[in-house]
């Protein structure tokens, strides 16, 4: 265990040493020097189209081939976003310009497509597919230009730039469909200082490209695979009819420029692609309105609990005879074990779990060890830091089974380490059969799911159950009162301490606090944008944690006020109230937002959306459970029982 604890010490020192090294990028991609000539490595990442949801790899589609196709070998996280990275046969060097080039075939025989790839290529240019390629590990962009204000447009020509992801397959005018058969690829450079006498190093900063439709008959290619581009005004698109062959010819062109920007920070342009005065604007919005709520609940409760905690023990003092009344009435029966302890608990054994997963990796990514360029490490960090927070899951969900008097912790244990991850298991397994059919490269590969399998069961279950053993050894918790006998009888209860209006309004404040949030990472789901605003993300995860505590404190205090001692599960259910909001904004969002109109991208959509909805529901209930028993305990704690 100590050798254990030096290695990991060792591992941590080492990355704060990379992190000190690397001002920008940790542990990540170290940057790449090229010398004049020097080969520039173009790959094709995969097609992606927010309509459909389905990610295609770059060769579904007929395009030209090098001579061998090699696949980069991928880490989990890539494979689960469908990642498919291959080279292409683009010839691009350093610092070297290339005004027209063929890329397949001889320049005298173009490429023919046939009747079924006519419809293919068409029917991807309908559902408004993007091909997504890398150059030195940066994304490929399009530069969208268009003028802020019309009316200043005389005075002063300044255009507003955003960046696109990748580019468009192709476009549709009216019933016809014409693809970008030639591509402007124009890359930025970063000269790097060297000595005297040494040959310069350069460094690729930024990959931009402009997509063109050209007619076959238009690009006079010669017999060395050059070709010349028609002027722009007077030539035609290239047309994919789909009912006939189609023949035309795929080029390029490459232009270098030179760059101020600077290695580090040439991820920029692909990350200030929305507003952040939004966000600055909600987030500080947020703070203020959920300080000021938590600091006027907790102001009230902490006043009227010192007022009935002092009445009731000034009542035990003068006389005996008065009738209690409130919440120390229940105080028999308040620990009260509910109905399906082992449920209640495995539950919140997987919320704890989530809970260290995401604070974890919130907290790492806010540290940038997991920018975007380093594709797939966030999804990769949080399915293993899932499986080996087990131990806690286990841990929590051990002791707290013990105290509600149960004995079954093998079973305990097992349904721990299998409830929720075999539900998210069973909703990917029927959604990845759905995404096979489409023979989209967004399914997870067949051994992928085998060792995601072996993960569960070698890794997350003997760790759940470890953390169980020494849970439910450990002493219960300790419980202020002793439980009755005979169980009371709960008095009719009004209309709002109904569970379902106990949602409704516990689940307002923390979804209040973190709907803004909510929008940017639904555009990094649904829209392939790049989510990297951690550091907001963490400010928001503290506000839900403390939103949750508050509304679940302020519930149970309600509750018992009534004499309603049924509070374990209940609590559980009405802390993750905003979870139903969440339900409810992503229908709006779907319906708003998205373009979806196919059954199976529909499905997906909330086949993706339940899990969320569940996982957030789980973490919502766990972090509102325990801050509500914290409560309780307290409570129960400071008055005089006889």
């Amino acid at each position: 265990f100590s050798f254990l604890q030096e290695r990991l010490r060792y591992m941590l020192l080492l990355l704060l040493f990379l992190h000190g090294a690397d001002s920008f990028y940790v542990p990540g991609v170290a940057p790449i020097n090229f010398h004049r000539n020097d080969p520039v490595e173009i790959k094709a990442v995969k097609l992606t189209s927010s309509r459909t949801q389905l990610p295609y790899e770059y060769y579904s589609l007929p395009f030209c081939q090098p001579t061998k196709i090699t696949y980069k070998a991928e880490n989990l996280g890539e494979v689960l976003r469908g990642d498919r990275i291959v080279n292409t046969p683009f010839q691009v060097s350093m610092n070297v310009e290339k005004k027209c080039e063929v890329l397949c075939n001889f320049p005298n025989k173009p490429v023919t497509l046939t009747v079924e790839q006519s419809k293919l290529i068409a029917e991807r240019i309908r559902e408004d597919y993007y091909v997504h390629l890398i150059a030195d590990n940066l994304p490929v962009a399009t530069r969208l230009e268009f003028y802020s204000n019309r009316e200043e447009e005389e005075k002063k020509k300044e255009k507003d730039v955003q960046f696109e992801h990748g580019y468009r397959l192709g476009f549709m005018d009216g019933n016809k469909f014409y693809l970008h058969n030639h591509l402007s690829f124009i890359l930025y450079y970063h000269r790097e200082d060297v000595e005297e006498n040494q040959e310069p190093t350069y460094r690729v900063v930024r990959f931009e490209v402009i997509p063109q439709s050209i007619k076959l008959e238009d690009l006079k290619a010669d017999e060395k695979s050059m070709c010349t581009l028609p002027e722009a005004t007077g030539s035609a698109p290239q047309e994919i009819d789909p009912s006939k062959e189609n023949q035309l010819l795929f080029t390029y062109s490459v232009h270098w420029e030179e760059s101020d920007i600077k290695w580090a920070s040439r991820w920029d342009t692909y990350l200030t692609m929305s507003d952040v005065q939004i966000h600055w604007f909600s987030i500080i919005n947020s703070v203020v309105v959920v300080f000021f709520l938590s600091g006027i609940l907790s102001m009230i409760i902490i006043r009227t609990l010192r007022k009935d905690i002092a009445n009731y023990n000034k009542e035990d003092d003068i006389e005996d005879t008065m009738e209690e009344s409130g919440w120390k009435l229940v105080h028999g029966d308040v620990f009260r074990p509910p109905q399906y302890p082992m449920i209640l608990s495995s539950l919140l054994g997987s919320g704890i779990q989530l809970f260290c997963m995401i604070l974890i990796v919130i907290f790492v990514a806010m540290l940038g060890m997991l920018s975007p360029s380093s594709r797939g490490a966030l999804m990769t960090t949080a399915c293993f830091l899932f499986m080996f927070m087990g131990v806690f899951g286990g841990f929590f969900a051990g002791r707290l089974y013990r105290t509600l008097k149960g004995h079954r912790w093998k079973k305990g244990a097992f349904c721990t380490a299998t409830l929720y991850p075999g539900v998210v298991f069973g909703i990917c397994f029927v959604l990845n059969c759905f995404i096979w059919g489409k023979h989209s490269s967004g399914a997870v590969p067949f051994p992928t799911m085998v060792a995601l399998l072996c993960m569960w069961f070698g890794i997350s279950l003997p760790l759940v159950y470890l953390g169980y053993y020494f849970g439910f050894r450990k002493q219960p918790y300790d419980n202020p009162v002793r439980t009755n006998q005979i169980p009371r009888q709960i008095p009719e209860q009004r209309w709002y301490m109904n569970k379902f209006v106990g949602i409704l309004m516990a689940g307002i404040l923390p979804f209040g606090a973190m709907f803004i949030e909510l929008f940017f990472i639904f555009s990094a789901i649904w829209e392939n944008q790049f989510y990297y605003l951690f550091g907001f993300l963490f400010l928001v995860f503290i506000i839900l944690v403390v939103s949750c505590s508050q509304i679940s404190i302020v519930m149970v205090y309600f509750q018992l006020c009534a004499e309603d001692y049924r509070w374990w599960w209940r609590t559980f259910l009405v802390s993750g109230g905003s979870a139903f909001y969440v339900l409810i904004y992503a229908i709006f969002y779907f319906v708003n937002k998205l373009d979806i109109v196919e059954f199976i991208p529909s499905l997906l959509y909330f086949g993706y959306t339940a899990l969320m909805v569940l996982s957030f529901w789980l973490l919502t209930g766990t972090i509102g459970f325990y801050a509500a028993y914290m409560f309780v305990r307290k409570i129960y704690a400071a008055v005089k029982i006889d």
